[in-house]
């Protein structure tokens, strides 16, 4: 692969309700659901999707649905939860073929330096953000993380520095302390699988 700026996301799984309505932006209404996908742990990620208004009637609940799109960052700006959201901005949305699917392909640069360290367990982990830009000149901002022995080769990259990478979009519940107790988030991330 070259070193081309790609966001690239195919997701099979199961709907879990109806896309409800999330905002207008330019004239266009813009709609959104969470997807179920298996991991093969027997665990599963539930993933938010945008789409547009037009693609909307094409999700279904009633059997697995395949997406294919970008991986996008949002500003929240309510005050409430992390201050970058992510979604899959969907581009394309069909009736599923029955195997589950989550991979994503993303090429750009770190605009962070890496977070190296270790587990309880002594697992190496490195916590990158990479930058990857749109067409229309934005860019989005995605936390990715690596472990074992990609966390070791990415752990001395600096910013600025490109990184392609084939990997999963993956869920994450935390639990945050605030002024009313502790809440449960969700939080998600690239899993990096293989450095290209």
């Amino acid at each position: 692969m070259t070193m081309e700026h790609r966001n690239q996301v195919v997701l099979e799984g199961q709907a879990l309700e109806a896309p409800a309505w999330s905002h207008d932006n330019h004239g266009t209404r813009f709609f959104r659901f969470f997807l179920r996908v298996p991991r093969l742990s027997g665990q599963w990620d539930e993933l938010p999707i945008l789409l547009p208004e037009a693609l909307a009637p094409q999700v279904g609940t009633e059997g697995p649905l395949r997406v294919q799109g970008e991986l996008r960052s949002f500003n929240n700006r309510s005050g409430v939860g992390r201050r970058l959201v992510l979604a899959v901005y969907a581009q394309n949305v069909q009736p599923g073929l029955g195997q589950p699917c989550n991979e994503i392909l993303l090429s750009g640069s770190l605009c962070k330096p890496p977070v190296y360290r270790k587990t309880p367990l002594g697992r190496s982990i490195c916590d990158l953000m990479l930058a990857t830009p749109r067409r229309c000149g934005r860019a989005d901002y995605l936390p990715v993380i690596a472990w074992g022995q990609l966390a070791s080769q990415t752990r001395d990259m600096g910013v600025g520095d490109a990184l392609s990478l084939e990997g999963r979009v993956q869920s994450r519940i935390y639990h945050k302390a605030t002024e009313d107790g502790v809440q449960e988030r969700t939080a998600y991330e690239v899993s990096m699988m293989h450095r290209l």
